[in-house]
């Protein structure tokens, strides 16, 4: 099973949860800065929420997806304040003809002081527990 890992991050929130799912896959957890060059049967897409919207970097990463290369994206996130950047991914991604598992993870993300510290420990614990439980390892 080929699974690839692409994520954004400005706070360095979504690259401490892609390097989980990296450590837990093998496969090379990268930003969005890289484009997709082999088939993917999972690609786990990293977003957080910025200023109420998931930033225009993993739309443009979207953008370049094509249907036949992605078999099945797998979401993950971080918010302060909206509960998560899944709708949003996910019409993006359906637009594109590109399938959207059911299953994502999402957890509180540090806006100032609101959620200090998150993702912590906890969080990242939950995300290791997620993606034992997808099978896919």
């Amino acid at each position: 099973m080929n699974i690839q890992i692409r994520y954004y991050s400005k706070t360095g929130h979504m690259k401490k949860m892609a390097q989980v799912i990296e450590r837990l896959t093998g496969a090379r957890a990268m930003t969005t800065d890289n484009p997709l060059t082999e088939t993917a049967d999972v690609l786990f897409l990293g977003s957080a929420i910025y200023v109420a919207g998931i930033d225009n970097n993993v739309k443009k990463f979207i953008a370049t997806l094509e249907k036949e290369k992605v078999k099945n994206v797998i979401c993950f996130s971080s918010a302060a304040i909206l509960t998560s950047s899944y709708p949003q991914v996910k019409a993006l991604l359906e637009k594109q003809g590109i399938h959207v598992d059911e299953r994502e993870f999402h957890c509180k993300g540090q806006l100032s002081l609101m959620h200090r510290g998150h993702p912590d420990e906890e969080d990242l614990k939950n995300l290791e527990t997620f993606i034992k439980g997808l099978n896919l390892i």
